[in-house]
């Protein structure tokens, strides 16, 4: 990616007409205060109280104005949100300690690591589709928050949902793996916070299964005691299982 270019969502807006509108508004306040003026000379007092209720008036609605887009600035701040910001090598790179940690638990030779990374693709693409149609609302894959990459994330206003998917084969989840979300949120919350952007964040994970129900049980017996208190956002973890997924967005009947 060229440094010239612009991968912001910031990018697809309509360029603003700011300073037209300061201009029209100045020349419309400068009338208000001629039109004063004049009726005040001419001791015309029906004009003076007009006049002067029309330039309190319009003082007014600039006040609230002025609130409404300090307001909307985090909005403006999409400027932060960058898609495809990790390079395909560094992606590939993070997929691939997923799938040999799944070769472990699974106890699987490296033939057959083409098939869990055929499976592990496939589950996180599912995994985000189930989650759009839940949230209903526009779903961004693979983008940078305050510079850090998540698998997705979710936007609503000034709200950013981060969202992580993990492929679970054993009723646990790792503690290095919680640690790695950790402090990807808390990194990204204080970058944002020094580049003093006034989004907000939220955690999701995305925890899908391939486990019998007694597994499932108790992997949400552990989620359950599993301390989430050092994560510096709200965190919503989603449980989903991988044969309901395929049934649902790749079965044919």
């Amino acid at each position: 990616m060229s440094k010239g270019s612009d991968n912001s969502l910031a990018r697809l807006d309509r360029p603003k007409r700011n300073i037209s509108t300061a201009v029209l508004s100045a020349a419309l306040l400068v009338l208000l205060g001629g039109l004063l003026a004049a009726s005040a000379a001419e001791g015309f007092l029906a004009g003076v109280i007009l006049s002067g209720l029309s330039i309190a008036a319009f003082i007014l609605l600039s006040l609230l104005h002025i609130a409404r887009a300090r307001r909307e600035t985090a909005v403006d701040d999409r400027r932060f949100i960058r898609w495809n910001a990790a390079l395909p090598e560094m992606q590939r790179q993070s997929v691939m300690l997923e799938v040999r940690e799944l070769a472990r638990l699974l106890e699987v030779g490296n033939e057959q690591l083409p098939d869990l990374l055929s499976a592990y693709i496939v589950a996180e693409d599912l995994a985000l589709r189930q989650i759009q149609q839940e949230e209903d609302r526009p779903l961004l894959r693979h983008v940078s928050i305050g510079k850090v990459p998540f698998d997705a994330i979710i936007v609503n206003g000034d709200l950013v949902t981060c969202v992580e998917v993990a492929f679970l084969v054993a009723p646990d989840l790792r503690p290095d793996k919680i640690d790695a979300v950790i402090r990807k949120i808390s990194t990204a919350k204080g970058n944002l916070h020094s580049m003093r952007s006034k989004l907000r964040l939220d955690l999701m994970l995305v925890l899908v299964t391939q486990l019998s129900a007694t597994d499932e049980e108790l992997l949400r017996d552990a989620l359950i005691t599993r301390r989430f208190s050092e994560t510096p956002v709200e965190i919503d973890i989603r449980m989903l299982d991988f044969e309901m997924l395929q049934k649902v967005y790749l079965s044919e009947g």
